[in-house]
């Protein structure tokens, strides 16, 4: 794309305004935004009870999860598309409608086929739900004022996979699994009736021609297949062992080979599904790269933390909850501030104090997260881990519309939230590999201390005969290699979620440097001037 069309891209909404203040129209589709987000996180801490009480395996109710985030991700690039032929109100309203219908259909589901089915439908309109919202507020609010909508954007899909599981597992152990999902019919009415009586489309949306609405059917198998199987090897990837499993390679090779295609089938599409020309935008680019990691190093900090405090510092799934909620709180203070900071400041300038204060904060991290980390501490980690993202998130959605002509904002957002969420389960599953690999190394370097004329070993062997009588004959040598084995097994896993922590560091150190070749924008104009 040309400088000269990043420079008249980012224009006002000229004459047209939205027929209802605009806060209105942000908090009745923040709604439907949060309701949809909430549920790729609800479900997890059910996942036992639905096993149990549908007669599944665990393994078979993993795909409860799998089935949602993997019809999401499909129709996610292509909501733009959809966008066009539908218009924006009608298919953001069937989106809602399809995913209220749905979760009832999950509520009610008699068995696990027929819950997945629904599960499925449920990500399809899901998808929608997102990048429309995302789009309607950058719509409704002049180019000054969009940083304000989308902190609120912004704590609407950070805060709520924080909540999911707490919100979960409360519903569960009081009521039943089924009510995670009919909770939202009432939601679900309640939004769609606010969209109906206050959302419009804007007259500059671009709508399909007659005879030109014609549907990609290459495109759409292409896309299909090869986002499904990049979903499914990001979710058992660890769990088949890589590049070990037959599998996983068979998922890569259809995965790269089908989204090359994509790409290349797109490109000289007259009406592509999915507008990869968007990418040659070098800052629409650098900024779906910077959501990405956005996504991984997120949702990675949610995920890392409950696990290392239920599985090795004796925590409660509600006190690990707590922790977790007093990271995502820190977004209600951070987000509105950079808001206010997006009128004043160059949004480059944000997003590389945002990687640069996630880097020390994980850095941090690593420094004060122990086997007997306090509750305070605990909550002081997360806060550390949740208070960069606003500076992150609200500017790198901002400068996502640098560039781009406003018939394009469907467009935009849709490929934004893809690569966030697929960014997000890239995160889960490369936390999850890092642990498990690096516990191995740990255990065994650690091993190799300990060898029979150890002091460790003699102290342990000492204490236990003080301690249990007969303690020093072969029983208690017996008790004290076990508990040896116990402690060797924590300091080796506490050890990887440093090296988890480490990891993420790196990403934000590396992507702070990468902001500065962000297009740099004046806060006081609307025009987008070179970032070199």
């Amino acid at each position: 794309m040309a400088e000269e069309d990043i420079v008249t891209s980012d224009r006002p909404n000229q004459e047209w305004k939205p027929a209802f203040n605009p806060w209105l129209v942000a908090i009745t589709v923040a709604l439907a935004a949060f309701m949809e987000v909430l549920d790729t996180s609800i479900a997890n801490v059910a996942l036992p009870h639905i096993a149990g009480n549908l007669g599944a395996s665990q393994d078979q109710a993993t795909w409860v999860l799998t089935t949602y985030l993997l019809a999401n991700a499909v129709v996610l690039p292509v909501v733009g598309w959809l966008s066009s032929a539908l218009g924006r109100k009608r298919y953001f309203m069937i989106s809602i409608a399809l995913f209220s219908a749905s979760s009832l259909l999950c509520g009610l589901a008699p068995g696990m086929p027929i819950l997945l089915i629904a599960r499925a439908l449920q990500g399809v309109g899901g998808g929608g739900m997102q990048p429309m919202s995302q789009a309607i507020m950058a719509d409704s609010f002049p180019p000054r004022m969009r940083a304000a909508a989308f902190a609120l954007f912004g704590v609407t899909v950070m805060v709520a996979p924080a909540l999911g599981p707490i919100l979960g597992g409360w519903i569960t152990d009081n009521f039943s699994w089924r009510w995670i999902f009919l909770i939202n019919l009432p939601v679900g009415l309640l939004a769609s009736g606010l969209v109906f009586k206050l959302v419009e489309d804007p007259p500059f949306l671009r709508r399909f021609k007659p005879g030109e609405m014609s549907l990609d059917i290459v495109g759409l198998s292409l896309l299909v297949v090869g986002v499904g199987a990049l979903q499914i090897l990001l979710d058992k990837g660890q769990e088949d062992d890589w590049l070990g499993s037959n599998f996983i390679v068979s998922l890569i090779v259809i995965s790269a080979l089908c989204l090359s295609a994509l790409v290349l089938w797109e490109l000289r599409h007259k009406v592509p599904l999915i507008d990869v020309r968007l990418f040659r935008n070098l800052n629409f680019s650098g900024v779906n790269i910077m959501m990405f990691l956005a996504g991984a190093v997120a949702f990675s900090s949610t995920v890392l933390m409950p696990q290392f405090l239920q599985t090795l510092a004796g925590y409660s799934a509600q006190q690990a909850g707590l922790v977790v909620s007093a990271g995502a709180g820190m977004l209600l203070i951070t987000m509105p501030l950079v808001a206010a900071l997006t009128t004043r400041v160059p949004v480059k300038y944000l997003i590389a104090f945002g990687w640069l204060f996630s880097a020390v904060g994980l850095c941090i991290s690593t420094h004060l997260l122990t086997l007997g980390v306090s509750f305070a501490t605990a909550c002081g980690i997360m806060v550390l881990q949740y208070a960069p993202i606003g500076f992150i998130f609200v500017p790198a959605i901002t400068a996502s519309y640098f560039g781009i002509a406003q018939d394009k904002s469907d467009t935009v957002s849709g490929l934004t939230n893809f690569t966030r969420n697929i960014g997000s389960s890239f995160g889960a599953s490369m936390v999850t590999t890092v642990l498990a690999r690096r516990q191995q190394f740990h255990m065994a370097r650690l091993t190799e201390s300990i060898t029979p004329s150890s002091r460790m070993l003699a102290a342990t062997f000492q204490n236990m005969a003080r301690r249990v009588p007969g303690g020093a004959g072969a029983s208690g040598q017996r008790s004290g290699l076990a508990l040896i084995y116990q402690w060797l097994i924590g300091q080796a896993a506490a050890m990887s979620f440093l090296d988890a922590y480490a990891v993420l560091g790196t990403a934000s150190a590396a992507m702070f440097f990468a902001s500065f070749l962000l297009k740099s924008n004046d806060p006081r104009h609307t025009e987008v001037k070179s970032g070199h």
